[in-house]
């Protein structure tokens, strides 16, 4: 029975509260002052003399406090009951008067005892809406805190899973450097025996140029995950950028003896810090990569040149240019697309990865683009002074 009233009053307020706030308010004061006129009606058929009338409209003044908003309603209902209970509850009935002894004291005592109820009504009700407002931000913050909580595991999960790849890559690179280094090694003494046939040596040359590509490839993945995490820190010193250009000119010319590379430098001296090691390796992988994927063999070339405050190295050839997913990943540091990973990409996406990390470690910028006249450049900038961290 109590669960069937509970239902049919959270039905009716549900219901009630589909109406504007004051027309309401107004129906629920004129229902319980009805209400309270009729059951005092009654009451004074069976007592008489006896009138409990006041107690009645001071329920009625308690509900309309509770069930209404504001301290205006339930003041209104007072006063209006106690001049109900005045005219029709008290002698002479039907009629306004304050003749009788004791009745002004009694007026003024239930106008204020309805005020009260009134005023207390009002503060439990405001009370009560403070609680849920509490208890929904309450909630919304456990609920934030729990999708925080899973983000960061997220996170947390993603940071081990790279780590984890990570460590892999370069315990996998550091196992197969020394075979390959060694692979490098026999074919060349075999190179110089002249007990080889001519086609066993074309077969060597081959040998000898993948297992070097092999190995370069090795050293970018090194270098790239070290840098990425920050195991090798950059040994920066005052360096000449034209002798660190020519150092890599010179690796590029033993590794690859029948391309031609130039090297054209301007009349400023490039003295800037950086790490000249890392440097070079760059500059290497761009000439490298000019030799194998361009499709050029006569026109790459390494100019240097200063642009403001900024040390520039440009790698141009006139070979088969860029695709346009090509330059769009190297501008956003992006991995070469999987769709291009071919044969004739081979290693470009390792090698730029690289050089755009070990830039980007020394605060410059890399770029990539096709030449208005045909072929490609690769570019980057190292700033000429020390930039604060």
């Amino acid at each position: 029975m109590f669960r069937f009233f509970k239902e049919l009053y959270h039905w009716a307020d549900v219901q009630g509260h589909r109406i504007p706030a004051v027309p309401r308010n107004l129906g629920i004061t004129a229902l319980f002052l009805c209400a309270a006129y009729y059951a005092s009606s009654i009451l004074i058929g069976h007592t008489g003399g006896e009138n409990n009338s006041a107690l009645v409209f001071v329920l009625a003044v308690a509900l309309i406090s509770l069930l209404t908003s504001g301290y205006i309603y339930g003041i209104a209902a007072s006063i209006i009951g106690t001049f109900c209970i005045n005219i029709y509850f008290m002698e002479p009935y039907n009629a306004f008067s304050l003749s009788r002894t004791g009745y002004p004291v009694a007026m003024l005592s239930m106008i204020a005892i309805s005020c009260v109820v009134c005023a207390l009504t009002a503060r439990v009700k405001r009370q009560a809406l403070e609680a849920v407002r509490r208890e929904r931000s309450t909630k919304a913050l456990y609920e934030m805190n729990e999708k925080l909580n899973a983000e960061k595991a997220a996170i947390q999960l993603e940071s081990d899973r790279i780590s984890i790849r990570e460590n892999i890559l370069r315990a996998v690179s550091h196992d197969l450097r020394t075979p390959l280094t060694s692979i490098s090694g026999a074919v060349a003494v075999l190179l110089e025996s002249p007990e080889v046939s001519p086609k066993n040596l074309a077969m060597l040359h081959d040998i000898k140029q993948d297992a070097d590509s092999l190995i370069v490839m090795v050293e970018n993945l090194l270098s790239v995950t070290r840098v990425q995490d920050g195991t090798i820190p950059l040994k920066k010193q005052e360096e000449m950028l034209e002798e660190v250009a020519g150092d890599a000119l010179l690796t590029t010319r033993r590794r690859f003896p029948d391309f031609h590379v130039e090297l054209d430098l301007s009349e400023d001296i490039l003295y800037l810090p950086m790490d000249s090691i890392l440097i070079k390796q760059v500059m290497v992988n761009l000439l490298e990569n000019a030799i194998r994927h361009s499709g050029d063999r006569e026109h790459i070339r390494m100019c240097l040149y200063r642009k403001e405050d900024w040390a520039i190295a440009e790698v141009q050839d006139r070979g088969r240019g860029l695709s346009p997913e090509v330059c769009q990943a190297v501008q956003a540091g992006q991995p070469i697309p999987r769709s291009l990973s071919g044969d004739s990409t081979r290693g470009m996406g390792i090698g730029l990865s690289v050089c755009q990390n070990i830039i980007k470690a020394h605060g410059g910028f890399f770029t990539a683009d096709n030449l208005p006249a045909g072929g490609a450049v690769f570019r980057f900038g190292l700033p000429m002074e020390e930039q604060p961290a």
